[in-house]
């Protein structure tokens, strides 16, 4: 990559075992140079894989890594050698839960210590978060770095979707429904807006982010008032290997006569639950749809997920009072027509009418002209959000 220009935004973008990064010149518009993902980090068979924006694409590199530290140590290394002719000079973070903290902030040690001091409320993604911090922040020490929170979109939500029904003493201590893939909702509405105008973005609309990790939301006068994440990613909807919602009497019953501790009860319903558990097999949606004539756990496994897709379609349809438009992202609603085709087939009540020759191509627009209400299929895109949000904190002049 010589020759690149000098100043450039890097993304990271950390989950449970995975870290998604891209590289942005920082100019009018955005120009994304190189992005790619870091996947398996703690099965001990972690890959590297990176595309550059000159079209060579599908690089694949095994990496001798175990954990987030490791992991975020070697994507330096390797992205020192990669942009060795560039500077960068800002880094955007994408942070799961901030709690008290939402709205896009510069990472302070001040800040730092309070997402620590959070870290409890999700195990799942925090921890690792923070060595992804500490490690890019050691690393460049001069670099103005952006938190950016997966909740700020959802801070709209009327205090009633907020509400947790426990005692009050726990809801203030923070117990409260926050809403999660607030990053990808944001960036799919203002893509929206740019497709289909203003004032259909203005409308009554339910975005479906459909990957391993799935949630919904319900979007009126372009602000989120109900999703289906809550407290934590775990709830809502079922997915890949997690539960989704689920009858708290499971976990007194599993910790008081299965002998599971809470740590365990939680990697159960974090990983080892969902898809994964329903088939028996696995958790890709793509192996399920290619194995499930064959075996009837995989069947209703898809069966589950896509039944599970049209009750909150059906319940966000309720809150908004209509729907004007729905939309399918995430690695399932972007690349699964079939899925796409099982849920549509349950929502005839609400007009809609999928036209199969788009579905299956994946364009855009899925849906007849006849149909009541327009489907959309759209890709998301995390990390530009996050790049526009860093240069909106930096108060950098850049518009998309």
């Amino acid at each position: 990559m010589d020759n690149l220009p000098r100043n450039c935004l890097l993304t990271i973008n950390g989950g449970s075992s995975s870290i998604k990064y891209a590289l942005y010149e920082i100019k009018e518009p955005l120009n994304q140079l190189l992005s790619g993902e870091m996947e398996g980090i703690w099965s001990g068979q972690a890959q590297l894989h990176f595309t550059h924006a000159n079209g060579v694409k599908n690089h694949h590199i095994d990496i001798p890594v175990t954990n987030h530290t490791e992991a975020a140590e070697w994507l330096f290394n390797w992205l020192q050698k990669e942009t060795e002719y560039i500077k960068v000079t800002a880094i955007g973070h994408r942070i799961v839960q901030g709690m008290k903290h939402t709205a896009p902030e510069k990472i302070t040690d001040e800040f730092l210590a309070q997402l620590k001091a959070i870290s409890a409320f999700d195990p799942e993604h925090l921890p690792a978060e923070i060595e992804l911090i500490e490690v890019f922040r050691k690393r460049y020490p001069d670099v103005d770095q952006v938190a950016c929170f997966d909740t700020y979109f959802h801070t709209s939500m009327p205090a009633i979707a907020k509400l947790v029904p426990i005692p009050r003493k726990y809801r203030n201590k923070g117990i409260k429904r926050y809403g999660f893939h607030g990053l990808s909702y944001a960036y799919l509405l203002q893509e929206f807006e740019r497709i289909a105008g203003t004032e259909k973005s203005k409308g009554k609309i339910i975005v479906a982010h459909l990957g391993s990790g799935a949630s919904m939301v319900a979007i009126k006068n372009g602000k989120s008032i109900d999703t289906s994440m809550g407290f934590t990613p775990a709830s809502g909807l079922t997915m890949s290997t997690r539960t989704g919602d689920l009858d708290p009497g499971v976990a007194w019953y599993l910790q008081q006569f299965e002998k599971l501790s809470p740590a365990q009860f939680n990697h159960m319903v974090n990983h080892e639950s969902g898809l994964l558990a329903i088939s028996g097999t696995t958790a890709d949606m793509q192996q399920l749809l290619k194995i499930q004539q064959q075996d009837s756990r995989a069947t209703e496994a898809v069966d589950f997920f896509c039944y599970q897709c049209i009750k909150w379609i059906g319940a966000f349809t309720a809150v908004l009072g209509g729907l004007d438009t729905l939309i399918f992202s995430g690695g399932i609603g972007e690349h699964s027509p079939e899925v796409r085709s099982k849920i549509c087939d349950g929502l005839e009540f609400l007009g809609i009418e999928l036209d199969e020759v788009h579905n299956m191509n994946n364009t855009t627009i899925i849906s007849t002209e006849k149909s009541r209400t327009p489907v959309y299929m759209m890709h998301t895109n995390e990390e530009l959000m996050i790049a526009q949000l860093v240069c909106d904190t930096l108060k950098y002049n850049i518009k998309q």
